[in-house]
């Protein structure tokens, strides 16, 4: 908030001067930019909930897949390390299936929270300012530590957006991802189950095998120590992980505007990223 406020609170000449000198330059005026901004992000935010709404958006693309939480792939690593030196514990430690599960599960909870983001977008991209909007079209994060002189940002509307908006974003994005790890979603248990069933028997088998002589004497000859899978929750990862995911890919989208905008529909887009396509 206090960046924002910072560049609200520059002198309103400098903004006008400096916007005339650049709309002088590239022959767009500044109600132009403003409106060719907001097509582009409606366009890559609607390209990209499109994309990762759909079955397998989020768990068959790599740079987007939710992964396990750090507290449970920590531990999926030190199994498979324990396992490769104690073959034996594999009996108690078969749990390969039951992680899987749960990141299959986070992933579904996420592509089906994606369907719901595009109305929330559409009120982060309406506030837009004029000295905000020639700051992104020639490659500026606004507030960011960017400036021209650094290099042209290729990612400038995408990361003013995620700087301005995670936090309303979370707060309305978390609940929809709340109701969708509470639901099962095609694959016969939801993502809160999975996590529970995962953490119950993983639990249970480090009770078994640090309350047995001999297997817990092998499990210390293997160098490790298994503890209790603690965190009961998965709500805040599975949402911070889902909007990381749809920032990059609108992130894509802009990248795609900026190097050819001419391969889209919009003359308004065509216009002004046409100017200072890179």
């Amino acid at each position: 908030m206090r960046k924002i406020l910072i560049i609200i609170a520059f002198p309103l000449l400098l903004m006008v001067s400096s916007c005339e000198t650049l709309s002088d330059t590239t022959g767009i005026s500044d109600a132009e930019v403003i409106q060719g901004l907001k097509e582009a992000l409606q366009v890559g935010t609607d390209s990209s909930t499109f994309k990762l709404s759909a079955s397998n958006g989020y768990y068959l693309d790599k740079f987007v897949k939710i992964p396990l939480p750090n507290e449970a792939l920590d531990i999926k690593n030190k199994i498979d390390a324990i396992i490769s030196l104690a073959p034996s514990l594999g009996t108690y430690l078969n749990l390969d299936a039951q992680f899987e599960d749960v990141v299959k599960s986070i992933n579904r909870a996420a592509e089906n929270a994606a369907k719901d983001a595009t109305p929330i977008f559409e009120n982060a991209i309406s506030s837009l300012t004029i000295s905000e909007g020639w700051d992104i079209l020639n490659g500026i994060v606004p507030g960011g530590s960017g400036s021209k002189a650094a290099g042209f940002d290729s990612t400038a509307a995408t990361q003013y957006f995620a700087l301005t908006t995670t936090i309303a974003l979370t707060q309305l994005y978390a609940p929809k991802i709340d109701h969708a790890l509470d639901t099962n979603l095609g694959l016969g248990f939801s993502a809160n189950k999975a996590w529970d069933v995962l953490r119950t028997n993983y639990n249970k088998a480090v009770s078994t095998i640090n309350g047995n002589f001999i297997t817990s004497t092998a499990l210390s000859l293997t160098g490790y120590t298994l503890d209790p899978l603690q965190t009961e929750s998965i709500g805040v990862f599975a949402t911070e992980q889902a909007l990381n995911g749809l920032f990059y890919k609108v992130g894509l989208e802009e990248k795609k505007i900026r190097k050819n905008p001419f391969q889209y529909v919009s003359d308004i887009i065509q216009k002004v990223f046409g100017s200072v396509m890179q």
